[in-house]
């Protein structure tokens, strides 16, 4: 996480120098996302303050109003999931113990991190044929350019799952699809392989486990660093698991077949509405409340489901 720009034009709901809360302990507000606030402190070099908003984003915008506990449950997935994949990550500490030092309704928001040199790719990871996925299939039987076996439908569970890299674009930019060939020039041979070999066995492991609270992770993207103060190890950062990272199903549903077969635990009820309700020109709309409530619903479902 260094290098990041300053927050100069922070995204609507953003505080333009941070959360007044946090600057009165002495955090420093070094940028603005799409839904993460970051915070440095001058007597705790090398770490940071990750901080996830209720800001619900769609098609490159910002929307209005917020997911009303989307920040805290975004929060709790990671952290649940941070301390059962058996990877190095980034988490120093989270909530509860953050309760001692943050301000509450920020402490249930927030990781403290170790700082790392992250790396520019976005490790993706299917394990179903959906979304861009399916419609690329449709085109040319591939997969971001990988050949699959004819005759699939959407939704069907590859063959095996399938790591698909993308290259993280500049803020603002969009991140584009990338060969692994391309992902060797980018970060060498051997962290290509490292980050291809850890992407597929996290997501392995993370099927396994939520298999056994009756859901589907359909595909998922993690977020990779280096970690000086570990001699540059590969080092599992940023969200991770999370109904925004993720696409989950339940299984039950999925087996059943029919129109809800692919209804996923995130904000697909926000897309859905948004592509029918506005043209994708000027400033979107505001959500409407059962929009909003229902969608918070499917945050609190799966959170609750995985973590118990």
């Amino acid at each position: 996480m260094t290098g990041l720009p300053t927050s100069d034009d922070p995204r609507p709901g953003a505080h333009a120098d941070g959360d007044p809360r946090l600057l009165e302990l002495g955090w420093k507000h070094v940028y603005s996302g799409k839904v993460r606030e970051l915070y440095v402190k001058d007597d705790e070099p090398g770490r940071v303050l990750v901080v996830a908003s209720d800001r619900v984003s769609a098609f490159d915008h910002v929307l209005e109003p917020a997911i009303p506990g989307k920040g805290a449950m975004l929060t709790q997935l990671s952290m649940w999931w941070f301390r059962r994949l058996g990877v190095p990550h980034h988490l120093v500490a989270a909530h509860p113990a953050l309760g001692e030092h943050l301000p509450e309704g920020i402490a249930e928001r927030a990781m403290h991190v170790h700082e790392l040199d992250m790396l520019p790719i976005e490790a993706v990871v299917r394990g179903y044929l959906v979304g861009s996925g399916w419609a690329e299939y449709r085109e040319s039987q591939t997969v971001c350019g990988l050949p699959l076996p004819a005759g699939l439908s959407e939704g069907d569970q590859l063959p095996e799952p399938i790591y698909t890299p993308a290259f993280k674009a500049p803020l603002g930019e969009h991140d584009e699809n990338i060969t692994f060939e391309r992902t060797v020039e980018l970060v060498g041979a051997d962290r290509a392989e490292e980050l291809r070999a850890r992407s597929l066995d996290i997501y392995r492991t993370a099927s396994e486990i939520v298999s056994q609270h009756g859901l589907i992770l359909a595909d998922t993207k993690f977020e990779f660093g280096l970690d000086p103060e570990d001699g540059g190890d590969l080092t599992l950062a940023d969200e991770v698991l999370t109904s925004d990272s993720s696409r989950y199903w339940d299984a039950e549903v999925y087996a059943a077949g029919g129109e809800r077969r692919l209804e996923s635990f995130d904000k697909q009820i926000v897309r859905d509405w948004l592509a029918a309700n506005w043209d994708k020109t000027g400033t979107p709309p505001a959500l409407p409340d059962d929009i909003v409530e229902r969608t918070a619903a499917r945050y609190r479902e799966l959170a609750d489901r995985i973590t118990g």
